[in-house]
């Protein structure tokens, strides 16, 4: 959101490394502008790879076991297979030529290393890159020491002029006018202005936290309040002063200018994993001597004094705070002894989010609900993380994660969820309900992840468990997910039996989630036991109760297995009209599941109109989904992998084997958008990388196309290439002629299109 100041030679020399190491590392103190480098050497050098770079961000993750797991969603592999998450990424990355950023590593070296070593062997054409205040210490890795923004050198006498390039104070003048509109580097301010750059030793979040203070306070005065500060922390010579220490020093300061309940509500935010939302910090910090109605305008003085940053990408708006910031407050925590009842009062208030969101799950707003969940998966898993680790919260923390079943399935976290849930398991072993509830949801999460064994051990347990106890609810819910287990065993007419019992018991109970949900299955193992009207009337039933209720997650599911009885009856149309319509509420929802499953159904449907080529095209635009999920249709029983078998074979044997392969290759660089546009018709071709050979341009013309896309002038391309600056001018005007295009941002366009 703020421009990139400075840093041309620092950019050159990190690009040279990675040109000379698979590996490099970014390391530096804290508040150095590591990330924010990071992200300027992403956007100056991905282009140069085949496939799109990709961002994981550990700063939220405190769980060295989750690293693999936050790796995988930023690569895009979420986890629906069993397999283990490390292998799943390889998977993902076998064969790719790209650039991977793993940013604030500081506090989980080794399960990084780890991972960077997997991801490395695995694929030979990834580069990686890393943020971290220190390195990771293995073999190739290259190591580049990003140093503070460049300051004057110590003078008596300084002019405006003559010190405006270096970088330091370009940053400070950049962000001081983004609070004061007419701040100016003047000869009158000059002197002190440079001092306070000097005084901060050039690290940019320092001296953009300093800036935010000349909303009230001089460059003179701010040097005052600063230099008095600095003496009282070192002592002795500042310029031997470690630069974590100075940032420490700016941060202590800043705490010393806010009031008392400023304080109180910066330790309090720290709780929060990630970021935030205002009725968030209202639950969770308004107590004792902040009042929930306190909260905003202390938030708002937290934000203009730069310690909390507002997300507007989203309404309503999220704020977050700085790793550096989040931690000092943090320490603040711990020494008030107010640590345990904010971790309390933080995971009292996600908990109760996730129990709103099972209790309002059949209504009109299931896709904010969602949304709201996703957004806040960093909360739920610390606050859940947290009752797991203290004495006396397993029964709350069992009682958390089945409320948060939908999150895990709907939401697209089925590894996080069965990881979770079965901590609960090995935490819980008491033969209680809390118990029971957690068997039936790890086995509804290891069903989808395609885990049968794993499934029907919980199962027998549940069943067991609820016969002890007598809890004839806990049988309905054994009994539903031993239904789906069956069924995706191939035994439909059993299946069709327990979703039956189960039905009924869901019934009387008026547990309209679990009877829509169960509906659907039963009418998905009715139409394999070849009962297609049957199967039409029960989805019926769901189209009805759904809509009774604004309901329409198991609407969606609904259809599809509507579109499912009609291929097998023959109505193509029919079949692609219930199909699209469950894709267009996934635009909303953003369940793969439903998407990929949809999605194939309409594969088959166009071969059996004998369109052998869309239904090709529509099998890789379902291979997109599916290898993002990290599963099969096969996850989902013998009879629908059998159908998915059928209807490819039809397509081949119709196409030829060459072309076949060629038209269903899942298409490079789409994305699940992209892949439910074009199923619905809304994009009427899908993406092609153009390779090389197709180009109008020569080889060499390529090359300098690249470079130039790159962001390189032509006499940098010359010094790298060792021509002269004139035979690049002459590449780029026919590259220019070429590709009929006037401009170099044209030329960068056309080489991010060609995948150059």
């Amino acid at each position: 959101m703020t421009s990139f100041v400075g840093r041309r030679h620092e950019l050159d020399a990190a690009r040279s490394c990675l040109q000379q190491s698979r590996l490099v590392s970014l390391v530096g103190p804290g508040g150095v502008g590591k990330t924010r480098f990071a992200e300027e050497l992403v956007d100056r050098t991905g282009r140069v790879f085949r496939d799109a770079p990709a961002w994981i961000d550990l700063a939220p993750v405190g769980d060295p076991g989750a690293v693999a797991a936050a790796a995988a969603a930023a690569l895009g592999v979420t986890d629906q297979s069993s397999k283990p998450v490390v292998d799943k990424l390889t998977d993902r990355v076998r064969g790719r030529q790209m650039l991977i950023v793993i940013d604030n590593c500081e506090h989980l070296l080794s399960p990084v290393v780890e991972l960077v070593a997997a991801i490395l062997a695995a694929a030979p054409e990834i580069r990686i890159v890393t943020t971290s205040r220190e390195p990771l210490r293995i073999a190739g890795e290259q190591i580049y020491d990003l140093p503070p923004l460049s300051l004057p050198e110590h003078s008596e006498h300084y002019r405006a002029a003559e010190v405006a390039h270096f970088e330091a104070v370009s940053l400070l003048v950049e962000r001081a006018r983004s609070t004061v509109s007419d701040f100016e580097l003047t000869d009158a301010n000059v002197i002190a202005v440079v001092q306070l750059c000097r005084r901060l030793d050039g690290i940019p979040l320092a001296i953009e936290l300093a800036a935010a203070k000349l909303r009230s306070l001089s460059p003179a005065q701010l040097v005052e309040r600063l230099d008095r500060r600095f003496a009282l922390l070192t002592g002795g010579d500042r310029s031997a002063l470690p630069r974590q220490q100075t940032l420490r020093a700016l941060v202590d300061w800043s705490y010393e200018l806010c009031s008392g309940p400023e304080r109180s509500l910066w330790a309090r935010l720290s709780v929060f994993a990630g970021g935030f939302d205002l009725d968030a910090a209202e639950a969770v910090c308004g107590f004792g001597d902040i009042r929930s109605g306190d909260v905003l305008d202390l938030l708002d003085r937290l934000i203009a004094k730069s310690l909390v940053i507002v997300d507007r990408s989203s309404d309503p708006v999220r704020y977050n705070q700085l790793m550096t910031v989040r931690e000092y407050g943090s320490e603040l925590l711990e020494a008030a002894g107010d640590t345990d009842i904010l971790c309390l009062r933080h995971r009292d208030h996600f908990a109760a989010l996730a129990s709103t969101s099972v209790r309002h799950w059949c209504g009109p707003d299931q896709s904010g609900l969602l949304a709201q969940l996703r957004g806040d998966h960093a909360n739920l898993m610390a606050a859940l993380d947290w009752s797991l680790r203290t004495a006396g919260e397993v029964p709350v923390a069992a009682e958390f994660a089945v409320a948060l079943r939908y999150h895990w399935i709907a939401g697209g976290y089925l590894s996080y969820g069965r990881r979770r849930v079965e901590q609960v398991l090995d935490h819980l072993a008491d033969p209680v309900r809390e118990r029971g509830d957690a068997l039936w949801v790890a086995a509804w999460i290891a069903l989808i992840q395609g885990d049968r064994d794993a499934a029907h051990r919980y199962l027998a347990e549940c069943s067991s468990l609820a016969t002890a106890l007598g809890d004839v609810t806990l049988r309905a819910h054994a009994d539903h997910w031993r239904g789906l287990h069956e069924l995706f065993s191939g035994h439909t007419a059993h299946a069709i039996t327990l979703f039956h019992a189960a039905i009924a018991v869901h019934r009387d109970n008026d547990d309209t989630a679990s009877v829509l949900t169960a509906e659907f299955q039963f009418a998905m193992a009715q139409c394999y036991e070849g009962l297609h009207d049957e199967a039409l009337a029960t989805c019926s039933r769901v189209f009805e109760l759904a809509d009774r209720y604004g309901e329409k997650w198991n609407h969606a599911y609904a259809l599809w297995v509507s579109a499912l009885v009609h291929v097998h009856r023959g109505d193509t149309t029919a079949a692609v009209d219930a199909s699209q319509q469950a894709l267009r509420i996934q635009q909303h929802y953003k369940d793969k599941i439903c998407t990929a499953l949809s999605i194939e159904v309409l594969a088959w449907a166009a071969v059996a109109r004998a369109d052998a080529e869309l239904s090709a095209r529509l099998f890789g635009v379902a291979a997109v989904v599916w290898t993002r999920l990290g599963t099969t249709v096969g996850a989902f029983g013998p009879h629908t992998t059998d159908d998915s078998h059928a209807a490819r074979d039809a397509a081949r044997n119709s196409l030829g084997d060459s072309t076949f392969d060629k038209l269903s290759s899942p298409p490079e660089g789409m994305t699940i958008t992209q892949a439910v546009s074009f199923a619905l018709g809304e994009q009427p071709s899908l993406p092609v990388r153009v390779v090389q050979d197709t180009s109008p341009l020569t080889k060499r013309e390529f090359e300098i196309a690249r470079l130039v896309a790159d962001g390189m002038s032509n006499r940098a391309v010359a010094d790298k290439l060792v021509i002269s600056p004139r035979t690049v001018d002459g590449h780029v005007e026919r590259i220019l002629a070429k590709l009929g295009v006037t401009s170099r941002t044209r030329i960068a366009t056309w080489v991010t299109a060609h995948n150059g």
